[in-house]
C-alpha cells in the first residue's frame, strides 16, 4: 500500500523532473562511462546543484528568462506551458544533471542533442525597442541569458538555503562556464563579478521588458495547476526564488517580497522549513549524484586508487 510520503514523492518527480520514482533509465546511464566529468565530488558545482533548493533555483530561473522578449518568445510559441508549465524545466534539469555528473563524453553529447532540439525553436519577436526582429534558440545572446540565468539562480539558491561552496561563488561561476561553452557561448561569465556584469549589461542596454505575455507567464509560474498535495509548499518556494531575485528584477517582473503592513514575512525560514521536508522526502542525494558515485567508484578501483 502506497504511504502518504509514497504519493508526496511520486508527485514531486513527477512534476519537477517528469519522472515518477527518481530513479529514471537516464540518471542510471550515467553510472557508466570512463572519466569522472567535467567536475566531480568535492567541486563547487556538485555543492550547488545538490539539494533540494534546486527547486528554488528552477522557478527563478524561469522568472528571470522571461524578462527577455526573445526567450519569452521561444518558450510561448514553442512550448506546452500552459498544459504543462514545468515539462521545459523538467528537460533542462535533466541536462544540467547530466553536464554535473556524467562523464565528459555524456556531457558533450547531452549537450549536443539539447543544441539539434533547439535548431527548430525560431520565430520572430518584438524587442525591447519596439523592433521587430528574428530568434533562434541558439542565438548566442539568447543563450547567454538563459546560462546567466540559471547560473545566478542556483548560485543565489545554494548561498541562501545550501551548504559551503568549495571555492566560493567565483570557483561555482568558473566551472559552470563550461557547460556554457558545451552550448556554444563565447565567453561565459568565470567569477561573480562577470556574472553580475553580464546579467547587467542587459539591464543596461534595455533589452529586458515586461509586457501582457510575460505577466501571462508570471502568472501561470506563480500559480501553476499542481495537485493540491503540493500547492502550500510550492507557495513557499516560490516566495523564495521571488525573495532572491534582484530588486530591479523583481520590480520589473512586478513582484515584491511578502509583507504583512510594514512587517517583511520570513520567507527565507518558511522556504528553508519546505526544502527539508521535500530532501527528507526525495534524499538530498539525487539519484544522478549517486550514479556518478558508482562510476567514479567504479574508475578508482579499476586503477587502484582510494575510493572517496
Amino acid at each position: 500500500m502506497s504511504t502518504v510520503s509514497d504519493v508526496f514523492r511520486s508527485r514531486l518527480n513527477q512534476t519537477f523532473t517528469g519522472g515518477s520514482t527518481g530513479t529514471e533509465a537516464w540518471m542510471d546511464d550515467l553510472e557508466h562511462g570512463t572519466d569522472a566529468g567535467f567536475f566531480g565530488p568535492g567541486s563547487a558545482t556538485w555543492a550547488v546543484h545538490g539539494g533540494s533548493h534546486g527547486i528554488v533555483a528552477g522557478v527563478r530561473a524561469l522568472l528571470v528568462q522571461a524578462l527577455h522578449p526573445g526567450a519569452l518568445a521561444g518558450v510561448a510559441d514553442h512550448s506546452r506551458y500552459r498544459e504543462d508549465p514545468f515539462g521545459r524545466l523538467a528537460g533542462t534539469s535533466r541536462w544540467i544533471a547530466t553536464v554535473t555528473y556524467g562523464d565528459r563524453q555524456t556531457a558533450r553529447s547531452g549537450s549536443d542533442w539539447v543544441l539539434r532540439l533547439h535548431e527548430r525553436v525560431r520565430g520572430q519577436y518584438v524587442d525591447a525597442h519596439g523592433t521587430t526582429r528574428p530568434y533562434a534558440a541558439n542565438d548566442p545572446d539568447l543563450a547567454r541569458w538563459v546560462h546567466l540565468a540559471f547560473t545566478d539562480a542556483f548560485l543565489r539558491a545554494a548561498q541562501r538555503w545550501g551548504g559551503p561552496i568549495p571555492g566560493g561563488a567565483d570557483a561555482y561561476v568558473r566551472e559552470w562556464a563550461e557547460a556554457g561553452r558545451l552550448m556554444r557561448i563565447v565567453d561565459p561569465p568565470e567569477s561573480e563579478a562577470e556574472l553580475r556584469a553580464q546579467m547587467n549589461g542587459y539591464l543596461d542596454r534595455g533589452e529586458l521588458l515586461v509586457d501582457s505575455r510575460t505577466r501571462d507567464v508570471v502568472r501561470f509560474i506563480k500559480d501553476p495547476p499542481l495537485s493540491r498535495l503540493l500547492r502550500p509548499g510550492y507557495r513557499a518556494v516560490f516566495q523564495g526564488a521571488v525573495s532572491t531575485l534582484d530588486p530591479r528584477h523583481r520590480s520589473l517582473l512586478g513582484l515584491r517580497a511578502p509583507i504583512v503592513g510594514p512587517v517583511e514575512l520570513p520567507v527565507v525560514r518558511t522556504t528553508k522549513l519546505v526544502l527539508d521536508g521535500i530532501g527528507a522526502v526525495l534524499d538530498d542525494q539525487t539519484g544522478s549524484e549517486r550514479a556518478a558515485r558508482r562510476r567514479i567508484a567504479r574508475l578508482q578501483r579499476a586503477d587502484g586508487s582510494a575510493v572517496a
